[in-house]
């Protein structure tokens, strides 16, 4: 849905259409970042493949919805409570944010850029101490001026750095963790397939002159890297369209562990004899001690494992006197090992998926101990590699940095698929026929969302009341009945989720159908009709309305 525009949107859009015009040419998409203080910009559809400049001082741009993202920052730095918006359906501005009667809280009106929720009057926030916490931490000028924080309002894209750069390191993951979500759920869905865990932005669209949009994204990457997108178009096609150049570039940037740690029990189910190598005596005494370099360890079985340590891992005697190895590592150190013990990296999209499901279930399933996860080597939970991680895991890993699938429980077995529960080698021949990793979930947990393993989101997908069951049952009837007909293939029954606005939908990439509620035949039709958008999605009848409706229509009659 487009907003309508201010006076002062359109006069801006005016200047920009005629500097454009101009110029002779549509606007570039540009991607800039800042990075030990220096600023840097590439033209991403410039015929150099990879050649970026210093930033000039004059390139501007809308601040659209990036002013939310800072008023976002100063209630999580200052510890501000902020009350729930309440739509009552007298304000078309809604739209962004709940439908009449209901409400949204801060996290999930960042997401959904709901205006609204972060205007400062009614957070009541004030204008004296927004602007002293701002000067203080250097931001530049126009940031301190919260009245002048709207939407139209054109900065220099090097000071917008430098305003996201000045937030501090703590609110900044803490934002981070939350717009990680709109690149898997927000007006950036979609992006995910290409930019994984890497890119954490809030998106923004503003109209031109021309009746089109610019659009893009301003945030950080993984590493605190400030960073700004912007190009002709929506957020959303931006990103995407961005997509084939800007995300290798994105994935080359070295993505730090965080500060969660991973505490193993190797060998949970096997007793160990003895351990063999650098620094431990011959004598059989078990002494506390880290191991760095090569080790041999012999168990009670009589069999033996070669292992690897860098000092990451130690050998301590248990209750009982027998030596004992544990492990402390940072969470995607964790995640490649478990990547390359349970499975491996000749598909890249599946090795992703497991990425992400080893995540989930640590983060599900562990203790904690001493800040740490805690969690045992073992086949009844995750087994963990004893040596270094190859490269291609810990890609795997680093693409899916913080992601996790909340809403569901989450499981994974080699060979057996299950309600929940992922099999690896579908996963791989899901990836063969060139499935991305977010689509690899989707078909296990279509209800589940993909978000930060911090941030407070829940899943977003609302049951709709008796609809799963419905549809649980008709869809086979309908499989029997399409059979033979042009374009037709039987989809992973698909989530049914509650939609908020618009019209009732179908998201193939999340294996999900959108409706507002089952109640009457129509309701039952329009759910027909997005599940026939899944059935036909490889075929030019799954964007044909008309045929599709009909379809639906003749199948809700029983005919053929």
């Amino acid at each position: 849905m487009r907003k309508s525009w201010t006076a002062r949107e359109m006069l801006i859009a005016l200047a920009i259409a005629c500097a454009t015009s101009a110029a002779g040419a549509t606007p570039p998409t540009r991607y800039a970042w800042l990075r030990d203080g220096s600023a840097y910009l590439w033209t991403v559809d410039a015929p150099q493949a990879d050649a970026s400049t210093a930033l000039p001082s004059t390139l501007q741009t809308p601040l659209g919805s990036v002013w939310k993202l800072f008023v976002y920052a100063y209630l999580v730095d200052r510890h501000i409570a902020a009350p729930d918006y309440d739509c009552g359906g007298g304000n078309k501005e809604e739209v962004y944010c709940c439908t009449a009667g209901g409400s949204i809280d801060r996290d999930h009106a960042l997401i959904q850029s709901c205006g609204l929720f972060f205007d400062p009057a009614r957070l009541r926030l004030d204008t004296a101490g927004w602007r002293e916490y701002w000067r203080a931490r250097k931001a530049p000028a126009w940031l301190a001026d919260l009245r002048g924080l709207q939407p139209e309002r054109r900065v220099s894209v090097a000071s917008l750095l430098q305003a996201l750069a000045s937030i501090p390191a703590r609110t900044r993951d803490a934002t981070a963790d939350t717009l990680v979500s709109v690149i898997t759920s927000g007006h950036g869905q979609g992006a995910v397939t290409y930019y994984g865990g890497l890119l954490r932005v809030k998106t923004w669209t503003m109209p031109t002159a021309a009746g089109g949009y610019q659009g893009g994204a301003a945030g950080w990457l993984a590493d605190g890297t400030p960073v700004w997108l912007g190009g002709p178009g929506g957020s959303r096609n931006v990103l995407i369209n961005a997509a084939p150049r800007l995300a290798p570039r994105i994935a080359r940037a070295r993505v730090p562990d965080d500060e969660a740690c991973v505490a193993v029990n190797f060998f949970a189910r096997y007793a160990i004899r003895k351990v063999l190598g650098p620094g431990i005596g011959d004598d059989g005494e078990v002494l506390s001690m880290r191991l760095r370099g090569n080790y041999t360890v012999v168990f009670e079985n009589g069999n033996r494992l070669a292992i690897n340590s860098r000092g990451e891992m130690r050998i301590t005697p248990d209750k009982d006197g027998r030596p004992q190895i544990v492990g402390r590592f940072g969470l995607n150190d964790y995640v490649a090992r478990v990547v390359q013990r349970e499975g491996d990296t000749v598909q890249p999209e599946a090795a992703r998926a497991l990425a992400v499901v080893a995540r989930s279930y640590l983060v599900q399933q562990a203790g904690r101990e001493r800040g740490c996860y805690l969690i045992d080597d073992s086949s009844r939970t995750q087994r963990v590699l004893p040596r270094n991680p190859g490269a291609a895991a810990r890609a795997a890993a680093d693409f899916t940095d913080s992601l996790v699938l909340a809403g569901a429980p989450v499981q994974f077995h080699r060979d057996q698929a299950a309600p929940n529960q992922m099999s690896w080698l579908a996963a791989k021949q899901a990836a063969r026929g060139g499935a991305a990793f977010d689509a690899i979930l989707a078909a296990t947990w279509p209800k589940a969302t993909l978000t930060s393993f911090m941030s407070s989101l829940a899943g977003d997908c609302l049951s709709v009341a008796g609809a799963d069951d419905w549809l649980r049952r008709e869809a086979p009837i309908w499989a029997r009945q399409l059979a033979g007909r042009a374009g037709y293939e039987t989809p992973p029954l698909p989530a049914v989720c509650e939609a908020s606005s618009g019209r009732p939908y179908a998201d193939a990439g999340r294996n999900r159908v959108y409706i507002y509620r089952l109640d009457t035949e129509e309701d039952r039709i329009a759910l027909t009709h997005e599940y026939l958008h899944l059935a036909f999605e490889h075929h030019p009848r799954g964007v044909d309305e008309a045929f599709i409706e009909h379809t639906a229509r003749q199948l809700m009659r029983g005919g053929n």
